[in-house]
């Protein structure tokens, strides 16, 4: 999740694939493509609590950026686990001492962050609308971000099920995650595509068959799924 949020999503030149061989990697076997998996942060939505962010809520309110940081990574696993509240990671990160802010003006600042990539949507609700594919969200978040990000982005109207690190229990890129996926979905992964902008959490799901593409921007993305036979026709 720690992704820098990028203008519209997308900011580098597309190019070919067999230029690109750490962005995309498509296997020699080709299968019918059945199920694409979407992280959010970085390709449809501005990450959600990235170091971004939290450097601008500290200088906002005004906290010890040093301590902040400290206090947030050892929270983070918890937090984006499910294991953790929103309340309980606050408590721990912000309020364990007194302030002259109070914890929901801290917490609409950080709902404040999550902004859409319209295009990227667009895009996404075309492939959506097909109906072709298991659309599903596979993402790093935390219960109560996560789920105001649905609601407030009708995230619903894109993808089926949201195999979100809150919900599983497990974050990327511990490939613990992608055989969750993959045992519920019962899905070959050669007939799975993992889309993400972040390289790291992409080489355990190669480790597991999946097609992945690495996002750049929109243009590339589109033509890389292109390539593994993956449109917004409904034929």
């Amino acid at each position: 999740m720690e992704a820098a949020a990028r203008a519209g999503g997308f900011h580098a030149r597309a190019q070919r694939i067999e230029r690109r061989p750490d962005n995309t990697r498509i296997r020699q076997r080709m299968d019918k493509i059945e199920a694409l998996f979407w992280d959010n942060g970085g390709v449809i939505l501005t990450n959600g609590w990235d170091r971004g962010a939290r450097k601008r809520a500290a200088e906002k309110f005004h906290l010890d950026w040093e301590d902040f940081s400290d206090r947030h990574e050892l929270m983070l696993n918890a937090f984006e686990t499910g294991q953790a509240t929103l309340d309980q990671y606050l408590q721990r990160t912000v309020f364990y001492r007194p302030r002259d802010f109070k914890p929901e003006d801290f917490k609409a600042f950080m709902f404040e962050q999550s902004q859409p990539f319209p295009e990227a949507l667009e895009f996404v609700g075309k492939i959506a609308a097909s109906r072709k594919y298991i659309m599903a969200a596979l993402n790093n978040e935390s219960r109560e971000i996560n789920e105001y990000r649905i609601t407030r982005f009708k995230l619903k109207d894109y993808f089926e099920v949201f195999f979100s690190s809150c919900y599983l229990g497990v974050r990327k890129p511990d490939i613990a995650i992608y055989r969750r996926v993959m045992d519920i979905t019962q899905r070959n992964p050669l007939a799975c595509v993992m889309i993400d902008d972040r390289e790291l959490n992409l080489e355990c799901a190669r480790e597991l068959g999946l097609q992945t593409i690495q996002v750049k921007n929109l243009g590339q993305l589109e033509e890389d799924l292109a390539r593994l036979g993956v449109t917004a026709d409904k034929n």
